[in-house]
């Protein structure tokens, strides 16, 4: 939090010292940082309230069944815009229904969790995959891109941990999404990971 904190602080009392009284351009640009930094400072309380809530059981599952295939287009059509904005070809070929066990709001956080890092480490290609299989009831979802360093794979779903700084730094992440990732699959006592490819990144759930 302490980043956010120091650039809307700084921009602050920048506008108020009127360092650009006379560059409309400059005030905006100030602005908007200060807009920027406080919605992702938003964003990371909300995601530390709900990892707290988890990781002290005070969160609420709610079992119940449910089709992941409409969750998981409905989810993809809502994020339309991110796609487009990243460039990315998303693949999810599965129309049939297939009814699951589970909490499916949460569900859908640790597909968005997933969805969203994609996005961010899309490269080369920039193909999105996602699969369904029905045997084992896995969801995957591959990225193209740079695989995780080996050494980084077990401290991923640690609290705050960032493989690249800067980048996470670049879109906005918290390093927060992966661990809620890991207390909702905990949670509903189901298994999670991820596999490393020459090509990419794969990250997987079972319900």
């Amino acid at each position: 939090l302490k980043t956010p904190i120091a650039l809307i602080q700084g921009y602050a009392e920048g506008l108020k010292e009127g360092i650009n009284d006379d560059d409309e351009e400059s005030r905006n640009f100030y602005c908007d940082v200060i807009i920027d930094e406080s919605g992702k400072m938003n964003n990371m309380v909300k995601k530390l309230l709900t990892l707290n809530q988890l990781e002290f059981g005070n969160e609420v599952i709610t079992m119940e069944r449910f089709d992941i295939v409409m969750l998981i287009h409905n989810y993809i059509q809502s994020a339309e815009i991110l796609i487009r904005q990243n460039d990315a070809t998303v693949r999810f070929e599965q129309d049939t229904p297939v009814y699951v066990w589970g909490d499916e709001f949460k569900t859908e956080e640790v597909f968005m969790n997933y969805f969203s890092n994609a996005l961010n480490h899309l490269d080369g290609e920039r193909i999105v995959d996602i699969k369904l299989t029905q045997e084992s009831k896995t969801v995957s979802v591959f990225n193209t891109g740079i695989p995780v360093p080996e050494d980084s794979l077990p401290h991923l779903w640690e609290k705050f941990y960032k493989v690249d700084k800067a980048r996470t730094r670049e879109y906005g992440g918290s390093g927060v999404g992966l661990s809620i990732v890991k207390a909702i699959q905990e949670s509903m006592n189901q298994k999670y990971g991820v596999v490393n490819y020459e090509n990419g990144v794969e990250f997987w759930f079972e319900l």
